[in-house]
Parts: C-alpha cells; structure tokens; sequence
C-alpha cells in the first residue's frame, strides 16, 4: 500500500522536527536494499525478513508499530492470515484437495505467500512436492490474476491484500473462492534502522505518534483509508511465533529443492 507509506511520511513530518519523505520511486526489492544499507531510515517489512535480519545484525533493526486491521477477524490484534484462494469453478475445496495442482506464490521472502505454506505443509508430514508444478508470480496481486485466467490453481494471499483487492475490484469476488485459512501469522512491521544516523529521540517519537495515530482525526482519516484500526506497538518478541516456524520451513524447503528446480524448469530462490 505506497498510499499509506506517502500518508505516512507527510503526517510524521507535520509533527516531527525533521522532514520525512517516502521513497516510492523504485520497486520494493531497491527500497528493501536502501533500508539495510542505512539509506533509508525506516521501511515496513515483511515478518520474515525482519526475523532473518535481526537474527544476522542484532540491535540494528528494531520494530517500532504494526498495523491492527479493522476487520472482525483480526481481534484487535497485529496479525494477519493467509486466504487460500482458487477459482470459482475449480473441483477444490480443501487444502488437501491440491495434492499435484498448480501453485504459485508471490516471492520467496513472503511469510503470507511462501514461509507459512512451507510450514503447513511440515505440519501435515509434506513438502513442496504436494503440489505438481510451481511458479513465482513476482506479487500476491498477480497470484490472483494468474488464478483467474486459469493459468494455475492456486494460492495463498495475504489476507489484508486480499481485502483490499476486493474492495477495489468487487467484480473479482465472483470468479474466486477461499477454500483454507493458514495462520495467523503477526503482521508485518514498521522497522527502523537502529544505526543509521536517527537520534534516538526522534525514534521514540515515531513510535508514539504511530501508537497514538488512531486519536486525531487525521490520524484516523488515514488509518481508515488503509482498513487500519490503529497501531500497535510490538518488539522482537512478538515475531517469535514466525521465527519458531523456520526450522521446519527450512525442512520442508530443503527436502524439495532438487526435485522442484527439476518439475518447475529452474531453481526457485
């Protein structure tokens, strides 16, 4: 959602003593390089990563606030699910219908699209070779698109992606089915970059003006655009539900890679 990280950026420098810009200019892959290299300040990153990076930089990454979606669903929580979606039409209707279908899923560092369907998979004694062929679409988005042209069966989506897709294209609705519900995960947070030059003062007043957002109009304008109740803040703690799920993600993963790279055409990352 770039309109939120630009809403972001122009209400934290309305009430900060620094400007805030977002940078929007360059796909989310530069921007995730820009913010470990240090040249940018903070970035909202997947769960998964953010894991992996604390654990290889201790103390340099550190998250600030996560979103609580306003959904029923979310329980007032930061976390988010993984909607399991098929066609319509399609004869599926339970995970373990998709024994030998076609999947495909947004990227490699997704926790929503890729980590908790390795993970479920462990769960239930498999790997990736459940499924008969498997593609990187490159975006959840484009999951969906794949699955209703019919150019393959299924996918798991991020659940608040997948809501605001459907808000925006209500018709789609129609043509897709959610058939599981992995997870939930804890969501993706903001970070900031610990050693990247931000006083600490004004770390702490990102984090209370994103915990506090939700009060003033404002606030509640842009949060409300975005399907957001409010901020949470979180600490590394909260993603230890994500960090306990690795060891059988990379289980499952390992087992597969041989025989995937062979029944996909190439080695998936």
């Amino acid at each position: 959602m770039d309109f939120l990280a630009g809403d972001l950026a122009h209400y934290l420098s309305s009430r900060l003593s620094i400007p805030v810009e977002a940078r929007l200019d360059a796909p989310w892959q530069e921007r995730f390089r820009l913010f470990q290299e240090g040249e940018v300040h903070l970035c909202w990153v997947c769960g998964l990563p953010y894991v992996r990076l604390a654990e290889r930089f201790p103390g340099r990454f550190s998250p600030l606030a996560a979103p609580v979606m306003q959904a029923p669903r979310y329980q007032g929580r930061p976390v988010y699910f993984s909607d399991v979606v098929v066609r319509r039409d399609s004869p599926f209707h339970t995970f373990d219908d998709l024994r030998g279908a076609v999947w495909t899923y947004n990227e490699p560092g997704s926790q929503s699209g890729y980590g908790i369907v390795l993970y479920s998979l462990a769960q239930r004694g498999k790997n990736l070779n459940f499924f008969g062929r498997i593609v990187e679409s490159g975006a959840h988005q484009a999951s969906l698109q794949m699955i209703v042209r019919g150019e393959v069966d299924a996918s798991a989506i991020d659940s608040t992606v997948l809501e605001q897709v459907l808000a925006d294209e209500p018709q789609l609705a129609e043509q897709i089915r959610v058939i599981a519900t992995l997870g939930p995960s804890p969501i993706p947070p903001w970070v900031v970059h610990q050693e990247a030059g931000l006083p600490d003062d004004v770390i702490l007043a990102m984090r209370r003006l994103l915990v506090n957002m939700h009060a003033p109009p404002e606030g509640r304008d842009i949060l409300s655009r975005a399907r957001l109740r409010r901020f949470s803040p979180v600490s590394e703690r909260d993603y230890d539900p994500i960090r306990a799920m690795i060891p059988m993600m990379e289980m499952s993963e390992i087992a597969d890679t041989d025989e995937r790279g062979k029944r996909s055409g190439r080695r998936l990352k």
